[in-house]
């Protein structure tokens, strides 16, 4: 089974709701962090692509399409790999809403109570994908400016006709018609907002 679309945008861009729409839209499994966490079995697989020893068809094995981290912090190379796929690019309408939302959630998950210790290895290895793009946890300045880059290096690296730039709010509109697919009868997803993040993870105990 081959992706047919792979996801390039950056954590809290609207990536977990993105993941179930398209499940609902390509009538398959969505590949997500959520995932890793819930199916550890590919954290393995996941720790040798980040040592250089990718296997895509492992990883993705049984997924009809991937969003968020891990698979952001290989874009380029995932990209390549599904040449069919469309590329969907994910953002908030700022990078300054992008940085409040991943400063308050993603950026303070090694400080969570909740997290197993089995897991705090995986964390680690995230953390470190997360910085290939320049991202810095404790600078905002220098994340945003990653985050800007990461945009423009995207755009002039993916032929339009094969990009969906989708903007969290923006609903099922630019999605449905870069799959060229109908809209549901149902509204988009909304889910894993910074308040649902923080409540699961036990930030605010």
């Amino acid at each position: 089974m081959a992706l047919e679309v792979v996801g390039v945008g950056f954590g809290r861009t609207g990536t977990n709701s993105l993941k179930l729409a398209l499940e609902l839209l390509l009538e398959g499994r969505c590949h997500h962090m959520h995932e890793v966490f819930e199916r550890p079995e590919v954290i393995p697989l996941w720790t040798d692509a980040a040592d250089g020893r990718a296997d895509w068809a492992a990883v993705f094995d049984g997924d009809v399409a991937t969003v968020d981290w891990p698979g952001a912090a290989f874009w380029k190379e995932l990209v390549e790999a599904y040449p069919d796929a469309k590329v969907l690019l994910s953002k908030r309408e700022t990078p300054e809403q992008w940085w409040s939302s991943a400063s308050g959630t993603i950026f303070m998950t090694p400080d969570s109570p909740n997290m197993p210790p089995e897991m705090q290895a995986w964390l680690a290895t995230a953390m470190g994908l997360i910085a290939r793009h320049g991202v810095d946890p404790t600078d905002p300045e220098v994340s945003m400016a990653a985050y800007e880059r990461h945009l423009d290096e995207v755009r002039s690296a993916v032929p339009a006709d094969r990009l969906i730039e989708w903007t969290t709010g923006d609903g099922w509109g630019p999605l449905c018609e870069g799959l060229d697919l109908p809209v549901p009868d149902e509204p988009f997803p909304h889910v894993n907002t910074s308040a649902e993040f923080r409540e699961r993870l036990g930030l605010d105990a």
